[in-house]
């Protein structure tokens, strides 16, 4: 590692005025105790279970002990888990309406295992009601680790919203792939229709594309965000036109292009589908691709 204040600048948070952690370069931790005890409950209490000889159902999250917490370090996520948990469960026999009471615990949650191989062992209060126990140990188990699946997958997604910012590369390049879409339009059209066009990209201009087979008029334009169009194919019934409505929608590492196409002649639905898959979607992204690593390249 390098000796203080000859390391990469990144690093150097406190140099900054707003002490940001730039992309979150550097070690960063977010406790996920308080979180993890929440959904926990959440996920657990009220899981039920039904056969022919009676009904089960967790009541009541009775003691859970340890942490949970997750670390960002170079854009790369680390988690640490350890849980003891405690449930209640209670449930009645059908045949004789006795009800019957009893514990599930799992003595340890961690990334050390899966969470389908972790330790469920359920008990019930003396007396009878064995059919119940039986049912809680097995459908019951299952659903309980199934839950438990669900709370490490919230662990990994919804818990750590924010704590992974795009690098400079990767905004970057979804900048390169908005501004493509939205600047150069005509030079864009006609590379991937392979074809001339006549675009008057501004509000109630007018377009021409595929050797005037596609015709109509901008709506909307705004610039890295809509495209909202007048839309029809020269075989269509004179003067209909569909609303072709394309958003781009940033995410980590791309741009999301959202297409909603309204008024498109039933008879014509398939084929318009196919035409854009095939004839845009496809030529659009295999164009953005090789002009996006060219702009990165350079």
């Amino acid at each position: 590692m390098a000796k203080w204040g000859q390391g990469d600048p990144r690093w150097i948070v406190e140099e900054r005025e707003d002490g940001t952690n730039v992309n979150n370069w550097h070690w960063t931790e977010r406790d996920a105790t308080i979180w993890s005890k929440g959904k926990l409950r959440e996920l657990l209490v009220g899981i039920a279970v039904e056969n022919e000889a009676g009904r089960g159902e967790i009541s009541e999250l009775k003691q859970v002990e340890g942490e949970a917490s997750c670390s960002s370090r170079k854009g790369k996520l680390i988690f640490f888990y350890e849980w003891s948990i405690k449930l209640a469960w209670k449930g009645t026999v059908k045949e004789s309406g006795a009800k019957h009471k009893g514990l599930i615990e799992i003595p340890s949650l961690s990334e050390e295992s899966e969470a389908s191989d972790t330790e469920v062992n359920v008990s019930k209060k003396k007396g009878d009601g064995d059919t119940l126990k039986d049912l809680m140990r097995t459908t019951g188990t299952a659903k309980v680790r199934e839950a438990l699946g669900e709370y490490l997958k919230a662990l990994k997604t919804e818990f750590t919203t924010g704590m992974i910012l795009p690098t400079k590369a990767v905004a970057t390049k979804e900048l390169t792939v908005q501004r493509k879409l939205t600047e150069n339009t005509l030079q864009l059209v006609q590379k991937f229709s392979k074809s001339p066009a006549v675009l008057e990209a501004e509000k109630g201009g007018k377009f021409q594309m595929f050797d005037g087979n596609i015709t109509g008029e901008y709506v909307e334009l705004l610039t890295n965000r809509k495209i909202i169009m007048k839309w029809r194919c020269r075989n269509w019934p004179e003067e209909h036109y569909a609303t072709v409505a394309l958003n781009f929608v940033p995410a980590p590492g791309q741009t999301e292009l959202k297409l909603d196409c309204k008024g498109v002649p039933v008879c014509k639905e398939e084929n318009m589908t196919i035409c854009w898959q095939k004839q845009h979607f496809e030529e659009i992204k295999g164009l953005l691709q090789l002009t996006t690593e060219n702009a990165l390249m350079n």
